[in-house]
């Protein structure tokens, strides 16, 4: 038997002529599939030429003898089928290339997941071992000065990052801040008398609330206006210009007396005394009697007014409550042969559009008693006076 043959036989190679099937030569041997593959390949292709040139035209008979391998022509050969593979075989052969590649990548991949564990590993232990170093190493007075001030300016600088980012939020911010300053210094006195209408001042007095109105009370010399019903205990000035300015500095301080032609009487006597006072006022405006009548509204017919003059108390009940124009003076002046307290102020509360009149008769001390007013010069008065002008009106010099 030839060399190739035995080769042939042990690895399981099926040549022509043959009858075993052909196994694969990495399934007896640890050879790895790559060279069982080549292996494989090559004795096949070995078998082939095997086969085309040793093979010999057999004898016809018995006595026949060989024909010497010499005298062969080797073009002149007959023709052989081509011997096939068995599916069996190219199946191994294309296994034997998977199961390669598989452990190839395999192999690869686990190197690499180790190496990158490896670097891990090694990265986190010189961390802890820096950490541990600093924690131990002792820190100068210069050093932790350094430390603080990088982080000093860490925090600042993500601070102002952060305004940055929301920065364009400020105009929005400014412009609602603007509007809203703007509308408390133009509505302020709205806002806080309609606060003041429902907050009783609480600065009267208990021992001026008087039951029976027709008691002699003993009173001081100063002129006061009392209204029990809404809490009200505030000084009168009598005996001053009825002019706007006038008007306005006498409020600061109480209430004023509005003296016109035909209405400029005093308590006690026969004719119509008129007192204004506010109802609401520019809160930055000076005096602590800006809404000394925020609640003047509630007063109804029936109520009693006290008003303090010359050490006497004089005693009165509402007749009569009308609401009139700014410039209706003549309201003010009719005939009469009683002694009349008017109280007047600005309505509704935190505008001066309207101007409320509360009308009162005197019924105590006795009325038939009363004296005489004085006759004043006649002057043009225009319009009764109110509040002090708003934000916008001072900007364009309004009164």
């Amino acid at each position: 038997m030839k060399p190739e043959e035995s080769s042939n036989s042990q690895s399981g190679v099926s040549l022509p002529g043959q009858r075993h099937q052909i196994s694969a030569p990495y399934e007896s041997t640890n050879q790895p599939p790559k060279d069982a593959a080549a292996k494989l390949i090559r004795l096949q292709i070995d078998s082939i030429y095997e086969n085309q040139v040793g093979q010999t035209d057999k004898p016809q008979g018995p006595i026949a003898d060989p024909i010497p391998l010499e005298d062969i022509n080797p073009y002149k050969r007959t023709h052989t089928e081509k011997p096939e593979l068995q599916t069996n075989d190219w199946g191994q052969y294309h296994s034997a290339w998977q199961t390669y590649y598989q452990r190839y990548y395999e192999g690869y991949y686990l190197h690499h997941l180790n190496k990158n564990r490896q670097f891990n590993s090694h990265e986190i232990s010189s961390k802890q071992s820096t950490n541990q170093s600093k924690t131990k190493k002792t820190v100068s007075p210069d050093e932790a000065i350094f430390d603080m001030r990088q982080e000093l300016k860490s925090k600042v600088n993500q601070s102002a990052i952060k305004i940055k980012k929301s920065r364009h939020f400020i105009p929005i911010i400014s412009g609602i801040a603007v509007a809203l300053i703007f509308l408390f210094l133009q509505y302020n006195s709205f806002i806080v008398s309609n606060v003041m209408a429902y907050v009783s001042p609480g600065n009267i007095d208990p021992q001026n609330i008087v039951i029976d109105p027709n008691a002699d009370t003993v009173v001081g010399p100063e002129p006061k206006l009392i209204i029990p019903k809404i809490n009200v205990d505030v000084p009168v000035i009598y005996d001053i210009g009825n002019d706007y300015n006038t008007q306005m500095a006498a409020m600061a301080k109480g209430v004023a007396q509005f003296a016109i032609p035909g209405a400029s009487s005093h308590p006690g006597q026969i004719g119509n005394t008129v007192i204004a006072g506010h109802s609401s006022n520019d809160l930055f405006d000076t005096g602590d009697y800006k809404f000394i009548f925020a609640q003047l509204d509630k007063l109804n017919v029936g109520d009693t007014i006290y008003a303090n003059y010359n050490s006497v108390r004089y005693t009165y009940i509402v007749t009569k409550k009308q609401v009139v124009d700014p410039n209706d003076v003549s309201s003010l002046v009719y005939p009469t042969t009683k002694p009349i307290l008017t109280l007047l102020t600005c309505t509704p509360v935190g505008t001066s559009q309207n101007r409320l009149l509360v009308t009162a008769e005197q019924v105590s001390p006795d009325p038939g008693k009363s004296t005489a007013a004085p006759t004043t010069s006649k002057t043009t008065i225009k319009s009764i006076p109110g509040n002090s002008p708003s934000f916008i009106e001072r900007l364009f010099g309004a009164k």
